[in-house]
């Protein structure tokens, strides 16, 4: 009985160390360097036109509903997420507005009237572009991840959190560039981003955020 134990503790030990080892906090040299690395490419970063997977989370669900298509950005804060599959539907930020195109029903929100609207078009933007190293908005905490790069954002305004518990961005860590999005919602839903077939700096006109 007691053999059985030891070999029990020794592989939860073993489990609890390899859990562990997909996260491990980078030091202080690698969060300058991280940043750097970051800013720089971020600063480049004119257009970008890239697919993407939605892993829509909830936790009364058994399986996570997914849809898919391309998001458009332009800066300085022209964006567009065009979602294709299981059906139409693209959101335009543009000009302080929300414009939203549902199978060709189209309505409009004026985010000039909602601070809150702003924020978060503030942190699409950002979580695109990967410019959203703020420490006066968000409590940051950075780790490495199986090769990639991981920034996880608490924000610190209260109206903002009742929204948005936390924010994950996990970066390609050649590239320097956003790959995955996860947005942590107050309850235990979530929503998960996958980018991929990124095209940065080709000529996007402005008719596309149209909408």
């Amino acid at each position: 009985m007691k053999t059985k134990l030891y070999i029990f503790l020794f592989f939860l030990n073993i489990f609890s160390i390899s859990i562990f080892a997909q996260e491990q906090k980078m030091t202080a040299a690698e969060i300058a360097s991280f940043k750097d690395d970051v800013n720089i490419v971020s600063k480049k970063i004119k257009t970008l036109s890239t697919d993407f997977i939605q892993y829509k989370h909830l936790d009364f669900l058994s399986k996570d509903i997914e849809t898919s298509g391309k998001m458009i950005f332009k800066e300085p804060y022209l964006l567009q997420w065009q979602y294709k599959k299981p059906y139409n539907y693209s959101i335009v930020f543009k000009n302080g507005k929300i414009l939203i195109n549902d199978e060709g029903k189209k309505s409009a929100v004026d985010i000039g009237n909602s601070k809150i609207f702003g924020r978060i078009n503030k942190l699409i933007v950002g979580s695109v572009s990967g410019n959203m190293f703020d420490d006066k908005e968000f409590t940051i905490s950075y780790f490495k991840v199986k090769g990639q790069n991981l920034a996880k954002f608490i924000p610190k305004d209260a109206t903002l959190k009742k929204y948005i518990k936390q924010i994950e961005l996990t970066f390609d860590k050649e590239e320097a560039t956003v790959v995955q999005v996860k947005l942590l919602e107050s309850s235990d839903d979530y929503t998960r981003i996958v980018l991929k077939n990124k095209v940065i700096n080709a000529k996007i006109d402005d008719s596309v955020f149209s909408n």
